[in-house]
């Protein structure tokens, strides 16, 4: 599959009054295939949202970056010809009505299909005649998703796409868009803190800390690095000599390990295990000791 976005040594740091510089991000690699979809995932201000700009070409940064092979600052009109964002707010003009927007966008991008925009509005309860202020928060998402999805965009980025909505919208979203994202190569990027929500769509996933990357790799090699053990807690402090474990959940009379599976094959048969699943290992990452 071709690389459809490609960052080396991406960074960007900012200057405060004080003249004191902080990095928002330093040193982010990675590549996306034609086929997969990221998981971006961190804390507040661990630099999602930076890396998201950066990828836009919304602001200067140091490193390089590729979106099909164009650099985004220099090449933005191109880029976005290929890359499109949804975030949490709509910025649609409130003014406007569903077919007001939709007419708009067929003329000023000659790859929008009308058409196919309207199919999926009709799969929604959002009409053509309503006014895009009067919308409800899910109904903005449904319309902002309808108009993307419609375009020859090959590359999604997403930031917290679902925050707010209830569980009918987020399933119809979701819907669509694994269904946008089946026709043909194209590449997804999701920031989400709906961990859960997110894993079962991911190949890959990327964990910021406090602007690094801690942790990149595919959702396949994850299911087998990781287990979850839940151990009494009187037996706490062999655990940790042990097995160094890189994270820990307490509870009230045992405490739940995130290990290393490679180092349980001696305790397997006296130890309660299940793989670790994505939320385990964010939270490892973000709170535990990361080896």
């Amino acid at each position: 599959m071709s690389v459809l976005v490609e960052a080396s040594g991406v960074s960007k740091q900012y200057k405060h009054s004080s003249n004191h510089e902080e990095w928002a991000i330093k040193n982010v690699n990675f590549q996306l295939h034609a086929g997969q979809v990221m998981g971006l995932l961190g804390h507040n201000g661990a630099g999602k949202s930076t890396l998201i700009h950066s990828l836009l070409g919304a602001q200067y940064y140091q490193g390089d970056i590729k979106i099909m092979g164009m650099e985004p600052l220099s090449k933005r009109a191109e880029v976005m010809k290929s890359l499109a964002y949804i975030s949490d707010g709509s910025h649609l003009p409130n003014w406007m009505t569903v077919q007001q927007i939709l007419k708009y966008t067929s003329g000023v991008n000659p790859s929008f299909k009308i058409g196919n925009a309207k199919r999926l509005l009709a799969d929604t309860k959002v009409t053509l005649k309503s006014k895009v202020g009067a919308l409800s928060k899910g109904m903005k998402v449904q319309l902002h998703l309808a108009i993307i999805l419609s375009t020859d965009v090959r590359i999604l980025v997403l930031d917290e796409p679902t925050l707010g909505l209830d569980l009918m919208y987020r399933d119809v979203f979701y819907r669509q868009l694994l269904h946008w994202f089946q026709q043909s190569e194209k590449a997804l990027i999701i920031a989400s803190h709906e961990v859960d929500e997110i894993e079962s769509l991911l190949t890959d996933v990327l964990i910021l800390k406090n602007g690094q990357v801690v942790l990149s790799e595919p959702m396949s090699d994850l299911k087998h690095k990781y287990a979850v053990i839940d151990v009494a807690n009187e037996y706490s402090a062999q655990i940790e000599q042990a097995l160094n474990p890189i994270y820990s959940r307490p509870h009230l009379a045992h405490t739940e390990w995130v290990i290393e599976s490679n180092k349980l094959a001696h305790f397997e048969p006296i130890l309660a295990k299940r793989d670790a699943v994505l939320s385990d290992i964010f939270l490892a990452f973000q709170q535990g000791v990361t080896q």
